[in-house]
């Protein structure tokens, strides 16, 4: 009676939502759980069904193997730990670079310029410009013969740099373009986290005697702090699961690989495409992210934010 009476009063919202949701279940959740299964067997791409070769299925169910295998840190399954290792050092610095350099772009598009209006067009359109273009540009200025950074560092009489060869510099250097990527989301944001905040703050605050740094620190990271928690959030998860940058930059070079890529290779590289590595690795990644937004809720909830 109760479920009847709900779908009496609100049938309307609910034939709006069913819409999204059956699109979500049709392309998040029914993916996932064939991920989920293919990750308890060994299918791959010579045991998989295949109606044109009239080949029916042959894989069969190997329980936690593939995930103990993974976990082992064998590099014949991808290194996890060194992989897990990077992808945190990646997710880390491009975040960090991203909110620190978002910030202080923010806070001075929020003082009163000439030109302010086109100094935000600007900024904003690493963000507007497609990703892989960004990433193709990208990597002709990283190139190493023709390239215009090493051109600009013998310019300057500095050595040039294989930038996207085998070496930790691949790593810098799609760290680079990533944060040059997200820093106009980052600011966006945070500029309107500025603009919410009471002038009344900071006049009552100089008022005081508060110096331009204390009122920062005192007045507006404060303010930002729900902002903040937020896109750092969005931040993590976005950046941790970043694949077009690396691949199109760098492609399968092992000083750039992060798990979302090595889980790409598995699946579609190889003499052997091996499905169910590709999916315990995909479920790994779920699980790290679901543990790391747990915990940072938690975190913000102690803080007073919600999220």
């Amino acid at each position: 009676m109760r479920l009847r009476n709900l779908l009496a009063r609100h049938w309307f919202a609910y034939a709006m939502v069913l819409p999204v949701v059956a699109v979500l279940a049709l392309l998040v959740v029914l993916p996932l759980l064939q991920g989920l299964f293919f990750g308890f067997t060994d299918i791959n791409d010579t045991n998989i069904a295949n109606p044109v070769l009239d080949r029916e299925a042959s894989y069969e169910f190997v329980g936690l193997a593939n995930y103990l295998n993974v976990l082992s840190g064998d590099p014949a399954y991808g290194s996890f730990w060194a992989t897990l290792v990077r992808t945190v050092i990646w997710t880390g610095a491009c975040v960090f670079c991203h909110y620190a350099i978002g910030l202080a772009l923010a806070v001075l598009l929020n003082r009163q310029l000439r030109f302010r209006g086109l100094y935000r067009v600007l900024l904003i359109l690493p963000w507007a410009v497609p990703v892989f273009i960004s990433a193709f540009a990208w990597r002709y200025l990283f190139n190493a013969e023709y390239g215009l950074i090493n051109w600009a560092l013998e310019a300057v009489g500095l050595p040039a740099q294989v930038w996207l060869g085998q070496s930790d510099l691949a790593l810098v250097s799609v760290i680079i373009v990533n944060v040059w990527l997200g820093v106009p989301f980052m600011m966006v944001a945070l500029l309107g986290g500025l603009q919410s905040i009471p002038a009344d703050l900071h006049e009552a605050a100089e008022i005081d005697g508060a110096s331009p740094w204390q009122r920062f620190v005192h007045v507006t990271l404060p303010g930002l702090r729900s902002v903040s928690s937020s896109v750092v959030l969005l931040g993590v998860i976005w950046t941790f699961n970043m694949f077009p940058v690396i691949y199109l930059i760098t492609e399968n070079n092992p000083h750039t690989r992060i798990l979302v890529t090595y889980a790409f290779e598995r699946f579609f590289s190889g003499a052997t495409r091996d499905y169910a590595i590709a999916s315990t690795y995909g479920v790994l990644i779920l699980s790290v992210l679901l543990v790391f937004a747990t915990i940072y809720r938690r975190v913000m909830s102690r803080q007073g934010e919600v999220l």
